[in-house]
Formats: structure tokens, sequence, C-alpha cells
């Protein structure tokens, strides 16, 4: 403690060991000690007590579109990592698609980062992308750093990123596995979506008839077959479909290297609220049913998914048109999901120790940052949200730091304020209030 240069005191430390009353000592940017709560301050170091509030892990979300270069408009490094810290996330890891060039090659990645430099307020890591005939630039942009490659299964939206087929995915899941790395999947079946009813128009229930749960199913099983064919680490993104859990069940027992994620919209809102019209609910795969719902969050309770992340996928205003059919599917996310996630959790008998398990330790341990983020314990990362649980707010688009202010939690009532947000030791948001921008750009471990 002699050597601390701050101190953060609260009677609520969410910690590996459980919630507890307790100091935490930061010095160089590093939690040095998880100390008694009244354990005495040295001198000349700074000290915040922050009563009952609750001190937790920065949050680490791996699933993000940023858009940034190319698609600035939709978003962008410096409105995304303001909306990220102001939700109480303190690390990214950004999606290869949707900017220009994609995180495709490895000058592709110079690219991004030298966009990302400057702007970021938080620290921020890539995915790669894994595209037809892109093979041989997996193995440079593993070197470079990348934490792994995000590959679809059917047709991603934007024309410069297409899907593998399952030759193609073979190819790309077998180099992968060979040094060791980790696919990261869209996991819809093209023959199942293409013989789906395709309605246009204004309901939401032609829609949702349009991505059927066997689409992920069908999309999940060939994954897990592949997987265990190749002994690769594989990873499902943004799971809706509750069907697939028995699958992906039987498949983590059998020793299939497999982890899932599933999203706050997926576990707060439901098919039967969304208006017609309504294409800000819009996102693919789709918001289903509140019995659908219920079993994903049973399966978040006993392991079979692993991690809650955003999938932020924004895009400008006039993007959102009333047609589902021709919409942009993607929902913004950064800024409120924690609190849209505690909020249901609580409703539901969970703890903010499960929610900091499912959106910060996980998520680090996925992406290889277990031993710098994720935890408040000695050696990691002094990065903190301070939470104000049994508050409520009324979510406005205005008050919210993405570059485009569409989202579908507007009106609603969430609980929990974060009250401020800290990235190695130093505060960098606090009742709304931003520090310049001094995020780093990540690299996955050697």
């Amino acid at each position: 403690m002699s050597d601390a240069e701050l101190v953060l005191r609260s009677t609520r430390v969410i910690t590996p060991e459980g919630t507890r009353a307790a100091s935490v000592a930061v010095a160089a940017g590093k939690i040095t000690a998880v100390l008694p709560h009244d354990a005495e301050v040295p001198p000349g170091a700074r000290f915040e007590d922050f009563g009952d509030d609750v001190l937790l892990p920065g949050l680490v979300d791996t699933h993000v579109h940023v858009n940034d270069p190319g698609r600035t408009e939709w978003e962008g490094f410096w409105t995304a990592t303001r909306a990220a810290a102001a939700g109480g996330i303190t690390t990214l890891i950004d999606m290869p698609l949707n900017s220009l060039p994609p995180t495709t090659t490895v000058d592709n990645l110079r690219t991004k980062k030298e966009v990302a430099r400057s702007k970021a307020h938080i620290d921020v890591g890539f995915w790669g992308g894994a595209l037809p005939g892109n093979v041989k630039d997996l193995r440079p942009l593993y070197d470079a750093g990348v934490f792994g490659f995000k590959a679809f299964l059917s047709p991603s939206g934007v024309d410069e990123f297409p899907e593998l087929d399952q030759e193609q995915l073979a190819r790309s899941l077998a180099e992968i596995a060979g040094f060791g790395g980790l696919l990261i999947v869209h996991a819809e079946d093209p023959h199942h979506l293409a013989a789906a009813p395709q309605k246009s128009g204004r309901k939401y229930a032609d829609f949702l008839a349009s991505r059927p749960r066997d689409a992920e199913d069908t999309a999940i099983a060939s994954l897990v077959a592949q997987a265990e064919r190749f002994d690769a680490r594989v990873h499902v993104l943004h799971l809706s479909s509750s069907d697939a859990l028995p699958l992906i069940a039987a498949a983590k027992a059998d020793g299939v290297r497999l982890t899932v994620e599933t999203c706050p919209h997926y576990l707060t809102l439901t098919a039967e609220e969304v208006p017609d019209g309504a294409s800000e609910f819009k996102c693919c795969p789709p918001i289903r049913e509140a019995a659908n719902q219920d079993l994903l969050w049973q399966a978040l309770a006993d392991g079979t998914i692993d991690c809650v992340v955003t999938d932020h996928s924004p895009s400008t205003a006039d993007l959102k048109t009333d047609d589902f059919a021709t919409a942009w599917g993607g929902i913004s996310g950064l800024q409120l999901s924690l609190p849209a996630v505690w909020t249901e959790a609580r409703r539901r008998g969970h703890g903010l120790e499960d929610v900091v398990r499912w959106m910060s330790s996980r998520t680090a341990e996925l992406v290889g940052l277990g031993d710098r983020k994720g935890a408040i314990e000695a050696g990691r990362d002094a990065d903190f949200a301070v939470l104000a649980p049994d508050e409520t707010f009324t979510v406005d688009p205005t008050a919210l730091q993405h570059r485009n202010r569409v989202t579908a939690y507007a009106g609603r009532t969430l609980s929990g304020v974060v009250k401020s947000t800290w990235l190695r030791g130093e505060r960098i948001v606090a009742e709304g209030e931003f520090t310049e921008p001094t995020g780093r750009l990540l690299t996955r471990h050697p």
C-alpha cells in the first residue's frame, strides 16, 4: 500500500472472491492490492470514497462494429469509445467489417490502427476477417496481433465481406487451428434463410419468419462438426435461438472447444413487444419470443452460454426505414448494455457478480486478456466502473454518445447509473464529462 498513487474505496467492491467492502490500491495504472475497507491511505495518494456505490471491473465488450474508416458517418472510434466509456466499458474489440477497408489483411489492419490511435477513449483491440480466398492472410494477421477471425456463413449485408461456404470454412478453420487461433462465426445457414418466406413491409412478424431458428440451429450444428474435425477453437456469435442450446450443451460436454455469446437485446427485448415499422429493433439473427428469452437466461445461468456482448451495429438514421425487409439490421447498445442487462438480471434473481462474470471476466478470457482485464485483483489493469445499481433513469436518445442516436431502448426505465469510469487508474468520464482520449490499441498476447 505504501507505493499506492491512488486508493478507491467502496462498501461494495466486486472481486473474484465475491463482493466485499474494500480499498483498492493502484500504482502505475495497475491494481497493486485489494485491502480491507479501513486500510490507511498513504500520504500523497489520491483518494476516492464511493460510499455504497458498487466498484466493479470495467466491462470488456468483444463484439463492436465501429465502422471507422470508410463508414464513419455510421459510427467512429471517437463516438463509439465515448459511448462505451459512458456505459462502464473500458475495453472493446472491433469487428473487421463495415469499415472500409475491412480488416482482412495486415495493410488494412494498419490503416484501421492509424485511424483509431488518436480517437480511442478506452482500450481497443481488433478482430481479423476470414473471407473466401484470404487464407494466406490469416497467419500474418494473427502475428500482427488480431485476437481472432470473424466469418459469416450467410451474407453479411456488405459486399466487401462475403460469407464462407462449408469448403471455405474448412480451409480457413484448418489454417486457424494450425496456429492455435480462434474463429468467431455469424451462424445462420443460407439455405434455410433462402427457403424462408420473404416479405417486404412493416410487420415484424414477417421479418421474424424470414430469419427462422432452424437457420441458426443448422449453422451451429455444421460449425460444431467442423470444430470437432479440426480440434479448433470456435465461438458462436450473438446466439438468439434457444433451440440450439441442447446441441451446444452436448458439444461442450463432448469436449468440443466451443464458446457462445448472446446479447442484451435478446435478453431484454421480445418479439411480442416490437411495434410494426420500428426497425430500430431489427437485427440478425432477430429478437425472438419471450419463451425463447427465458431459455437464454437459463443457459446463461448454467454456463451453456458463456458471455454477453453488445453486437453494437449502428447505421445512419435514414437506413432504419419502416420496411423491415430493407432496413439496416443492427442495434446500438454500447452505452446502455450494463443497465439493460442489470435491470433484467436483477428481476430474474441474478446479482451484479453474475453480470460482471458474463460481461467482463468471461469476455476478457475469451480474447486472452484474462490476466490483464476483467477482474479487480492485484496485477490487473486498474479499469473500473462505478455503478449506482438502485438508481433508475429513462432512456433519452439525445443523451447518448453514439454518433447516430437511434435506440431500441428509447423511453425505457432502466436500473443502474454509471457514475464514473476509470482506465488504468485515471477517471475518463464522470457525470457526462469526458477527458481527452487515453485508450491504447491492444494486441493479442504472443
